[in-house]
């Protein structure tokens, strides 16, 4: 019996879990959809499923990036290695391959909440988390104490003051490039908070018609804006991430914003790195991760390889 890995592209609203990483008696985003294979291809520990002849199989899942607790995203990246049999299997009578098999079968029965968007076969070399190239994370705030849409109450930080976008901005680039972001985060057991910032950026978002320009205005009625229309937001890419950086550096951009802080103070955070309290996390509820980069097929085996190696500056 072989694994096969699946690449899997999923997107979720993350205010009703405890974040990515599976946690005892937490819901959590892999909790959810590891206990949803294991329902289908009847793992150890499942009741019910397509019956197959295996007994030491569970799934697991790698992800790209494990989100904290209460942030979401519109396109999450994780791997599965299952074997072909357990594969085979989830066809039962159904005329399609394994993949798509176990796609229509998982799609039913995950919660609403976290959203399928694909599965497919890896290609060869292929890593979740160590291919990957880069992470793309949007903050969205709403400033100036506007009354903020309802539709977006899970997804926008409402703030009170006003912020000087260009202050946040000459804060922002200090990120850019490769730096020990230890004042904004938090390495795991045996790593490193260096990471490369490729670009990090605060933007107005223009109001914008959600079908465009018409002719003649009279002639359509009201034209509806985008639900994005006044919004800040904060941008920032990234080769990887650690825990809590973005919330941190956020909350450090916003103080500068404010009026509160210099944008010597936060230069000298990025040059310095130091956890002292005054760099914490700001509300989950604004961020998304938005998008993961992977290199072209052939390179996705060197690139998961030489992303292994511990990061210095």
């Amino acid at each position: 019996m072989s694994l096969v890995r699946l690449r899997m592209d999923l997107a979720y609203d993350g205010g009703g879990f405890h974040g990515w990483a599976r946690q005892p008696e937490l819901r959590t985003v892999q909790g959810c959809i590891e206990q949803a294979l294991s329902l289908i291809t009847g793992a150890r520990g499942s009741q019910g499923g397509v019956p197959h002849n295996h007994d030491v199989w569970e799934p697991r899942l790698v992800v790209a990036g494990r989100t904290d607790t209460g942030v979401h995203a519109s396109h999450q990246v994780a791997h599965l290695d299952i074997p072909d049999l357990v594969l085979e299997s989830c066809r039962g009578h159904m005329e399609v391959d394994g993949v798509e098999a176990l796609e229509r079968r998982l799609r039913h029965l995950l919660p609403a909440d976290i959203v399928l968007l694909g599965l497919r076969l890896a290609p060869v070399g292929f890593d979740a988390r160590f291919s990957a190239l880069e992470r793309t994370y949007l903050y969205r705030v709403s400033q100036g104490g506007q009354p903020g849409d309802p539709r977006m109450r899970g997804f926008v930080l409402n703030l009170e003051g006003s912020l000087d976008l260009r202050a946040m901005n000459e804060a922002a680039a200090e990120c850019i490039g490769l730096h020990d972001f230890g004042s904004f985060a938090r390495p795991n057991p045996g790593g490193t908070t260096i990471r490369k910032v490729l670009a990090a950026h605060w933007d107005l978002v223009p109001t914008a018609n959600l079908f465009g320009t018409a002719p003649d205005q009279s002639a359509v009625g009201y034209l509806p804006t985008f639900m994005e229309s006044g919004l800040t937001v904060f941008r920032i890419v990234a080769d990887a991430f650690a825990h809590n950086m973005v919330r941190s550096l956020v909350a450090a951009c916003i103080q500068v914003g404010l009026g509160r802080r210099s944008v010597q103070w936060f230069a000298d955070k990025v040059a310095h790195p130091l956890r002292e309290g005054s760099t914490g996390p700001i509300d989950a509820r604004g961020l998304t991760l938005e998008h993961v980069a992977y290199p072209p097929d052939d390179q996705l085996a060197e690139r998961a390889q030489a992303i292994r190696a511990r990061r210095t500056l």
